[in-house]
């Protein structure tokens, strides 16, 4: 039985949203969700709109671990192990931030391009479960459009010569803060020895 003119315009139209609705979900399915974590929240807005759709870029705001400040924190007998804990009041951010990653499917590092910012980028690794050996560290020296997108296609692993070098400068601190200023005090005088 051949079908009336309505028909044929009801059909029409059922298929051309049907069209429309299969490119919209492959269009979504085709962009990759990407985070990208930087220090600054400054910079995370103009970075993000350097990079375009597909592309969250969030703050970690500097460091999310470190030793803790009530206790020593350092194993000297076991090779200066030291026992790192989240910052006290990162913790609604940490929170926050696992929720962006668990929605992404990829995650890229993009602390600032020093020891402390690669340091960062290790203990955002640990947070995040991420590989420091995968190529999920990307580093930029100029906030400029060409810089960030030169940048997210040459990633590469965390540098771990530069986090240990951070590491040894603060167990260092931490050793001469705990060890060494309480003797410097009572020889010297209290709050005149530091570094």
């Amino acid at each position: 039985m051949a079908a009336t003119q309505n028909e044929k315009v009801k059909i029409k139209k059922t298929s051309t949203k049907a069209t429309k609705k299969a490119k919209g979900n492959k269009t979504t399915k085709g962009t990759k969700n990407t985070l990208v974590l930087v220090e600054s929240p400054t910079k995370a807005k103009t970075i993000e709109r350097y990079l375009g759709k597909g592309y969250v870029v969030k703050a970690s705001m500097g460091h999310l671990r470190d030793l803790p400040k009530s206790q020593f924190a350092i194993d000297v007998d076991n090779n200066f192990e030291p026992k790192y804990i989240n910052i006290r009041g990162k913790g609604a951010l940490i929170k926050e931030l696992k929720k962006e990653a668990s929605k992404a499917d990829k995650v890229y590092l993009a602390s600032d391009p020093d020891r402390e910012g690669e340091a960062i980028a290790w203990h955002l690794a640990h947070i995040f479960d991420i590989d420091a050996s995968s190529d999920c560290r990307i580093v930029f020296n100029e906030i400029t459009k060409g810089a960030i997108q030169a940048a997210v296609k040459e990633p590469h692993p965390i540098n771990i010569d530069r986090v240990d070098a951070q590491q040894a400068r603060r167990m260092l601190d931490r050793i001469v803060g705990y060890k060494l200023s309480p003797l410097l005090w009572r020889k010297v005088r209290k709050g005149r020895a530091g570094r």
